[in-house]
């Protein structure tokens, strides 16, 4: 019988069951079933499936002003969350730009460095520099920054060439034998000088990168002193630092920002996912004073812009959200639900062969699947276990986000997990069992171990 959809889907040969309803961490489908939401689905709904606050403020806001196109009008959403977000912010970063999603958000900070080195008379700065196994966004401009080289590699003659890539910094998978964590830090953020040098420091406008690496590498932070270095060489040659936060910022690893863990303070940053918890589609941009100021008081317009930026709606979505995310207590709800499920994970899994790295920060954890640990070989990609193992979750009623390619865009698996900050510590217990018995039934121990 055909299908009488006419939705193009992301996979058109998958069959998944309709959602219809949502609360607490729990999506419910058509046929009644309910799944824990272990990954926010993207690292989105933050809040959960069913926020009253945020979804009164949403529908009070239809019921005064939908939308009013930013070449027109400011508005009041728009204004207070602008104030909010600024005060919130590590310091200087007091200006903000709406957007209506992540990629906007980068594809935002790309064209802001850019001009903002036409601005002050240094035209030759417009390239860029990320590392591989990054993932910022899927517009052309973000693809090409990214490192993901599933994502990126049938697209490749159509992206912008100004842009190259240094290593990730991931201790467990790439550290040498004897070597600390601390010296691999300054070992990888070193090949930032070197890129700089090698490319012209008189070119390079901006070093763009995730203070916790998401869904590509399977929420990796950084070392110790990586981001001081980083920070260090980004002002010897002016090069500005960007981070990308859309998915780990926001609350999720435990603070509002998360350079707040990194004790530096970037000159662009980008948000989203969690910034509308789900219930509206909103990112932002926010940049330090010296970068606003040039626009100002050069050319006087920043040259970009999309329809839906400064959204009303989506801002008072926003501003709900953020006054819930942003409250200490759910801060300290995260960060204790988080070392809960960071412990129950390395109890469960202490012994399985096929278990390496347990990381993450906050209600970020990835869990790296290997071949065998003691080598941490990376399984066979003729298994695909993401997904396999993302369908066994779901027969189990968990969602989680399995993805491979962790190591160089082929090989690698690992688990993402990114539930809910209100997620009880019951549900966390729920939520490793169900991810056992999902683990089980794609990579068993016997087999594993014959």
């Amino acid at each position: 019988m055909p299908n009488a959809s006419h939705v193009f889907p992301r996979n058109p040969r998958a069959q998944l069951p309709t959602a219809v309803g949502g609360h607490g961490c729990w999506l419910v489908d058509a046929d009644g079933r309910e799944y824990l939401d272990a990954s926010g689905g993207a690292a989105v709904s933050c809040l959960g499936h069913s926020p009253t606050t945020v979804i009164d403020a949403t529908c009070e806001q239809l019921q005064q002003l939908a939308y009013a196109h930013t070449s027109f009008f400011t508005s009041d959403p728009a204004e207070r969350l602008a104030t909010r977000l600024a005060e919130l912010a590590p310091d200087g970063l007091n200006w903000v730009y709406f957007v209506s999603g992540g990629s906007e958000a980068v594809e935002a900070s790309i064209k802001l460095a850019r001009q903002y080195f036409l601005e002050i008379g240094q035209p030759d700065r417009a390239h860029l520099i990320a590392r591989r196994q990054s993932y910022h966004g899927n517009t052309l401009g973000a693809l090409a920054a990214g490192g993901n080289q599933w994502r990126r590699r049938q697209f490749e003659p159509m992206l912008p060439p100004h842009v190259s890539h240094i290593s990730p910094c991931h201790y467990w998978r790439w550290g040498e034998p004897g070597e600390s964590p601390e010296a691999y830090g300054r070992r990888v953020a070193d090949e930032l000088e070197t890129e700089i040098l090698r490319v012209g420091p008189e070119r390079v406008a901006a070093f763009l990168v995730e203070p916790v690496v998401g869904a590509t590498m399977g929420a990796v932070p950084a070392v110790t002193g990586y981001f001081e270095r980083i920070r260090e060489i980004c002002d010897t040659y002016g090069v500005l630092l960007i981070f990308d936060e859309v998915m780990c910022g926001m609350g999720r690893t435990g603070a509002l920002f998360a350079s707040a863990d990194e004790a530096v303070i970037p000159d662009i940053v980008c948000i989203a996912k969690g910034l509308g918890a789900g219930i509206q589609p909103i990112g932002a941009m926010l940049c330090q004073e010296h970068i606003y100021t040039a626009i100002r008081d050069g050319s006087g317009f920043f040259q970009h812009g999309h329809t839906y930026i400064g959204h009303p709606t989506a801002c008072a979505a926003g501003l709900a959200v953020l006054d819930e995310i942003a409250n200490p207590r759910m801060l300290s709800a995260v960060r204790a639900r988080g070392s809960q499920l960071l412990d129950l994970l390395k109890t469960r899994f202490a012994h399985h062969p096929n278990v390496g790295d347990i990381r993450g920060r906050g209600l970020f954890v990835g869990i790296e699947l290997v071949s065998d640990r003691g080598s941490k070989r990376p399984l066979s990609p003729e298994l695909k276990v993401a997904g396999r193992l993302k369908a066994a979750a779901m027969r189990e009623g968990l969602m989680c986000y399995p993805m491979s390619g962790t190591i160089d865009g082929h090989l690698g698996d690992h688990v993402l997990l990114a539930p809910p900050f209100i997620i009880s510590a019951v549900e966390v217990e729920m939520l490793v069992d169900r991810l056992a018995s999902a683990l089980d039934q794609v990579l068993p121990v016997e087999a594993a171990c014959a």
